[in-house]
């Protein structure tokens, strides 16, 4: 059987049961459980793979929350969560989902701190650079600074609580009665055999749709060909089954993209640098856009170069600097990163036309200086010139995950088109609409974890209490 169908018949049996069950064992299923765990809820959560990994595990892992105690701690007293929503309306140029935007924005700090004061979890804020669009100091991480280190944290407080992971468990097929309420989950094991759960709530936690090619095509067709660095498994189920119920969706054309993965190794070169001055040129050596703008937006950017392809271009300096990021750390170990003791030596390194990388370098010095505006609207005013030796990393874009998808209430229920709310379901993450806007250039950093835990957590505080209902 096909994932995402729905049956109006009642379930022929049922072999388990949970007061809460929960479809993935990312950031956002975790989230969910933690709650409803913490209240008193039997919860059960469902995951498809062999082990949990999925798309938190690829993520950097960094976590944007205003008005925390971690940011106190760090100095920066002066965030509120309208700062935040003001920050991501402005990315999208006002064409956010504003009352989810309102939302994840008021949310996602006291879910940050609760997962600290009750679960464990350790946060430190990222204050050595801002990333583009972000107004003040906002970024949180575990101090691994990464997505899988955040995902084994969490997995290891679900572990403490005693809430049970069944791994090796794919959903597919939903019960639902004539009053939209789910009865249960049908669920196929590698074997083929086949499992029915019975819940008092379901909560949709399994992503979007970025790992499902006709999906994208239809509704993200100028990342389609680009390369997809996401969970295999996020193939719209949520969004199947939603649309199947006649739930209201909305924004299906945004995405998050990643204009900096290295190519082909697979590694994700953190946008950070080019906050610190780094630049992009293409396989003629010349730059294509302004660098300082969004990582997402710029994955299109560079699929249309020729090849599909770019070289990430700086100096020691940045090199130094990015070696505090564990992937950067791996890039290097794998080769991805190629060091020049000067700019002629770079360009024989990268196969880069000398001579227009050379005109390339020149035009940088000159915008910096003053001397001329740069082509492209960039600000080099700030940023020291760049100094020998140098550095190059191969990069193409990427699609990494979805952002529309079934739109939710406040307390994370999904909801008709008429905004009534199903009486049991509920949906965070890359299931739910997020905050992005309808474009990849409305993508703030770190908006799909900021959904994740925060619409997450609202699910897991609903879900208990409409399965007692």
């Amino acid at each position: 059987m096909q994932a995402g169908a729905v049956s109006r018949e009642p379930p022929p049996r049922i072999d388990a049961s949970a007061d809460v069950v929960v479809i993935g064992a990312g950031a956002c299923g975790l989230a969910a459980a933690l709650k409803a765990g913490d209240a008193g809820a039997d919860v059960l959560v469902l995951e498809r793979d062999g082990s949990a990994s999925g798309s938190t595990s690829m993520s950097s892992g960094f976590v944007p929350a205003p008005a925390t105690r971690f940011q106190w701690t760090a100095g920066i007293e002066d965030d509120t969560p309208d700062r935040f929503l003001a920050d991501i309306m402005a990315k999208s140029h006002g064409s956010s989902h504003a009352r989810l935007a309102a939302l994840a924005a008021r949310t996602i700090g006291p879910a940050l701190e609760w997962l600290a004061d009750r679960h464990g979890l350790e946060w430190i804020v990222l204050d050595d650079f801002l990333y583009p669009g972000h107004s003040r100091h906002r970024m949180h991480a575990v101090p691994e600074k990464t997505g899988a280190a955040l995902l084994a944290r969490m997995q290891a407080a679900t572990e403490r609580a005693g809430i049970p992971v069944v791994c090796d468990a794919r959903a597919v097929r939903l019960f639902v009665d004539d009053l939209d309420r789910v009865r249960g989950v049908e669920l196929l094991r590698p074997d083929g055999a086949a499992e029915i759960v019975g819940c008092g709530a379901l909560v949709l936690a399994c992503n979007g749709y970025g790992g499902s090619r006709e999906l994208v095509a239809r509704h993200i067709p100028e990342i389609a060909g680009g390369l997809y660095y996401g969970h295999a498994g996020n193939t719209g189920d949520a969004l199947t089954w939603g649309e199947a119920l006649g739930a209201d969706v909305a924004h299906l054309s945004a995405y998050q993209g990643h204009g900096s993965l290295a190519h082909p190794h697979g590694i994700l070169i953190s946008w950070a640098l080019m906050t610190k001055g780094a630049i992009q040129v293409n396989t003629e050596g010349r730059r294509f856009s302004d660098e300082s703008g969004g990582y997402s937006e710029q994955a299109v950017c560079v699929v249309s170069q020729p090849g599909g392809v770019a070289w990430n271009v700086y100096d020691q300096r940045i090199h130094d600097f990015a070696l505090a990021f564990p992937d950067y750390r791996d890039a290097v170990a794998a080769g991805a990163v190629i060091r020049a003791a000067d700019l002629s030596e770079l360009a024989r390194a990268t196969h880069l036309p000398e001579a227009v990388l050379q005109e390339t370098f020149i035009e940088l010095e000159a915008s910096r200086s003053g001397r001329r505006k740069d082509a492209f609207g960039r600000d080099f005013s700030s940023l020291p010139p760049f100094e020998a030796p140098f550095c190059g990393v191969r990069v193409t874009g990427a699609l990494f995950h979805t952002q529309g998808g079934l739109v939710i209430d406040d307390n994370a229920r999904v909801v008709r088109p008429d905004g009534a709310p199903f009486p049991n379901l509920f949906a965070g993450g890359g299931a739910a609409c997020g905050v992005s806007g309808p474009n990849v250039s409305g993508y703030l950093s770190g908006n799909g974890l900021l959904t994740a835990l925060a619409f997450g957590f609202l699910a897991g505080e609903g879900a208990l209490d409409r399965s007692l209902n």
